[in-house]
């Protein structure tokens, strides 16, 4: 008997409209011999289960069911494609943790910790985990240029700690400059992180649980045309990204150990998508990302077919992992 998957996309955050192609490009390619697919909205305002003709179902909460034409549709497993909250910030993990329903991305205290640019770098740091100087910020705080400068340097960056996507991220190269993009981060959270800037190869580094084993996808370098790797630069075709990567077997060794590193001390389950600046030889870590975008142009599905895994492979076994995971 075929199992009910319920993908999950949309969500909270500025995200939303990437996490629908993400749902979408689920979807198409996850084989419908196998499994009957219901693509499940999550919005503030609504939960409802959209057809392909644009029909809408309200998703019943309390058991996170639909019910079409007086008959109640339970669901097996859910493939969560949100980005940002509430899919990748531990709230939709514990929602489905609460009503035993097996899940696709990682449990929810993993999901809260790599959402916070801050906790996460200081969790991994005494595990040889490199990062860039920082400095933090909350809402409310005093803003003492002079001090931050002195702590991160100039150029730097000044992001929201809890958003994707590029989102509410400045770089910023004079100290005037700082409070506008201080401004700026906190349209999109009300924590921030500050970083000295790293002038060395970006490189993103997929990790994911595959046929049972931790499995490192091979790395993707990131050329920016603009001036960082931004929101026009991921979405807008204005970056290329190259995998795999140009960089030495050296460098390659280092980034994917320390991505598998990163993803088994915090005992991942699911995708991750972790992102580095080489300096030199030494990769220094920027963020996890555990629910990276799944479209056809997206690094990770990139990653995976140079890997030799499909798209129809790629969801499949994210909804198999999920299945047998105890």
């Amino acid at each position: 008997m075929k199992k009910n998957i319920a993908i999950i996309m949309g969500g909270y955050s500025s995200e939303y409209k990437i996490s629908l192609k993400s749902g979408s490009v689920v979807y198409k390619y996850t084989d419908k011999e196998k499994f009957n697919l219901f693509c499940i909205h999550i919005f503030k305002e609504k939960w409802v289960y959209v057809t392909e003709n644009k029909e809408e179902f309200p998703v019943n909460k309390h058991d996170f069911s639909v019910e079409i034409n007086n008959q109640k549709i339970t669901f097996d497993c859910i493939f969560n494609a949100i980005h940002g909250s509430p899919g990748e910030d531990g709230l939709m993990q514990s929602y489905f943790e609460l009503l035993n329903i097996p899940q696709t991305s990682c449990d929810a205290y993993q999901s809260a910790l790599t959402f916070n640019k801050r906790d996460l770098l200081s969790v991994l740091k005494p595990y040889g985990i490199k990062a860039a100087a920082s400095y933090y910020l909350n809402l409310g705080d005093a803003i003492d240029e002079e001090s931050i400068v002195a702590k991160v340097g100039l150029p730097c960056f000044v992001k929201a700690n809890k958003a994707g996507s590029s989102f509410g991220i400045m770089k910023v190269y004079k100290k005037e400059d700082l409070k506008a993009a201080i401004e700026n981060a906190y349209k999109e959270d009300d924590e921030i992180i500050i970083e000295g800037f790293l002038d060395g190869t970006e490189v993103s580094v997929g990790v994911l649980k595959y046929k049972g084993v931790t499995k490192v996808l091979p790395v993707t370098e990131i050329v920016s045309e603009n001036d960082f790797f931004d929101y026009e630069a991921k979405y807008a075709g204005k970056s290329q990204e190259i995998t795999p990567a140009r960089i030495t077997k050296t460098q390659e060794q280092k980034v994917s150990d320390l991505a598998k590193k990163a993803y088994d001390v915090l005992k991942m389950k699911g995708f991750s998508r972790s992102e580095f600046i080489f300096i030199d030889d030494e990769p220094f870590m920027l963020e996890m990302n555990t629910n990276p975008g799944l479209t056809e142009e997206s690094i990770l599905p990139q990653q995976a077919k140079v890997a030799g895994i499909s798209l129809p492979e790629l969801f499949e076994n994210a909804i198999n992992e999920a299945l047998t995971v105890k």
